[in-house]
């Protein structure tokens, strides 16, 4: 495939939050809940996904990647509500999925949670077998799906935390699996995309919200490289870099996609990464366009044009991060 543009969202949560009686809501749901009810109810709005949805169907891209966070507090019902939202913006060739910290908000059978959004995760698990099947579980990552010359390779942070926590991590296993996946890939030739939810590298979030283990997927990143890392959880547009084998891998991080315009984080934001290739070089464009501030739909707000590991232009409204 001589060319291909991927879109980007991110960090759905998607409201409203279904019926719960108080069993469901003990633990650590209940600062969830709250939470919900008293601040971020009116930040993430539904209609907005709609506006969101009509937008990514107007633009029509090849293929659309999710990076996790379509839920609140982890109730079954809202699985299904995302499920139905999955559905709604392309079928499960279309579209690829992760899933983020809040979408193992506690421990839950992976069939009624995220499972239900096995399709749009069902690729190459390079575990021997290397079959296409979806995953069993949060254990049974990474995946990759291959668009002709591209490959997402979709890794899960999600874990269970304590409350007022929102911190991820990849675990020894999954990071030894990235690694041979990483080597193969480029071996092979492959643009190699990197899904994760939080970002891939020290202060990409405050501490309890952080990555425990991204210093040794640096060190993984580093070793073997990739060509682009794209992530969510800071509701922020966010472009980083990080360093592999002989140049910089571009790291890039969008909003919440439901997200009002505030005074505290970015309104909801997506980007379209435009990839061709000419001549064995690959080149990257990355459009990004934003939630109006009347909310009727979104609009073009900027550009970035990667060429290996250069940024060639760069609008204000992306922070810089190392």
């Amino acid at each position: 495939m001589p060319s291909l543009t991927l879109a980007h969202i991110s960090d759905l949560h998607i409201g409203p939050l279904p019926r719960a009686g108080l069993r469901a809501l003990a633990g650590k749901r209940v600062t969830g809940f709250l939470s919900w009810r008293l601040k971020r109810s009116k930040v993430h709005r539904v209609e907005v996904l709609d506006r969101l949805a009509e937008d990514l169907a107007q633009q029509k891209p090849d293929h659309i990647a999710v990076t996790g966070d379509l839920v609140n507090i982890a109730l079954p019902d809202e699985f299904a509500q995302a499920h139905a939202f999955l559905k709604r913006i392309g079928t499960p060739d279309q579209v690829t999925v992760v899933p983020g910290n809040h979408d193992a908000y506690v421990s839950i059978p992976w069939a009624k949670a995220a499972g239900l959004w096995d399709a749009y995760m069902t690729g190459r698990h390079f575990d021997g077998s290397e079959s296409d099947r979806a995953p069993r579980d949060v254990r049974d990552f990474p995946f990759v799906r291959r668009i002709g010359g591209i490959a997402l390779i979709g890794v899960s942070t999600a874990l269970p935390t304590r409350p007022f926590s929102a911190a991820g991590a990849l675990g020894p296993e999954q990071l030894q699996r990235l690694d041979a996946i990483l080597e193969k890939l480029g071996d092979g030739g492959a643009f190699r995309v990197i899904l994760i939810h939080h970002p891939p590298f020290g202060g990409g979030a405050y501490k309890r919200k952080s990555l425990r283990d991204a210093s040794p997927l640096a060190d993984i990143v580093r070793k073997r490289g990739c060509e682009l890392v794209l992530h969510g959880h800071t509701h922020m547009s966010m472009l980083g870099r990080m360093t592999g084998p002989s140049t910089s891998v571009p790291v890039i991080g969008v909003p919440s996609a439901s997200a009002v315009p505030t005074s505290h984080r970015d309104p909801s934001r997506y980007h379209l990464y435009r990839l061709s290739r000419s001549d064995g070089a690959w080149t990257l464009t990355v459009a990004m366009r934003e939630l109006k501030a009347d909310g009727s739909g979104f609009a073009p707000i900027g550009e970035i044009v990667l060429l290996g590991e250069t940024v060639r232009s760069a609008p204000s409204a992306v922070p810089q991060c190392a």
